[in-house]
């Protein structure tokens, strides 16, 4: 892959990076800035119903969820930088083949040829 190709994968994991970081700095102010109080909207002395209180909590949950699965793809677009930074992006990390530029572009994060990731797939259906 010529430098003008890595150069241009490099700044859409900068900026798919940047985003996310965002994303998530949003996601955990929504899910923890707030106390239960504030969050349910009852800012009154008087006690929770228990229903409202439930539903809050599953609502942070599922926020706090998903800022665990954005931090995950956070690593993996972290680790895609670092393999472009040491000249080893774009092979796979199972069979050293060279990752085709379609997926690349497709998913610039890859750490998989096709064929690899479809067995890694196959393996975590089991």
């Amino acid at each position: 892959m010529d430098r003008k190709k890595k150069e241009k994968l490099k700044n859409i994991l900068s900026k798919k990076r940047d985003d996310l970081v965002e994303k998530i700095k949003h996601i955990r102010q929504d899910a923890l800035g707030q106390s239960q109080r504030e969050a349910s909207g009852d800012l009154s002395g008087y006690a929770f119903d228990m229903a409202d209180v439930a539903s809050d909590n599953f609502e942070r949950e599922i926020a706090l969820g998903l800022a665990a699965n954005e931090q995950e793809l956070l690593y993996q677009i972290d680790d895609a930088l670092k393999r472009l930074k040491d000249k080893d992006f774009g092979k796979c990390q199972t069979c050293s083949k060279v990752i085709t530029l379609k997926r690349l572009s497709a998913v610039p994060y890859a750490q998989l040829c096709i064929s690899c990731q479809k067995q890694e797939d196959k393996l975590s259906k089991e």
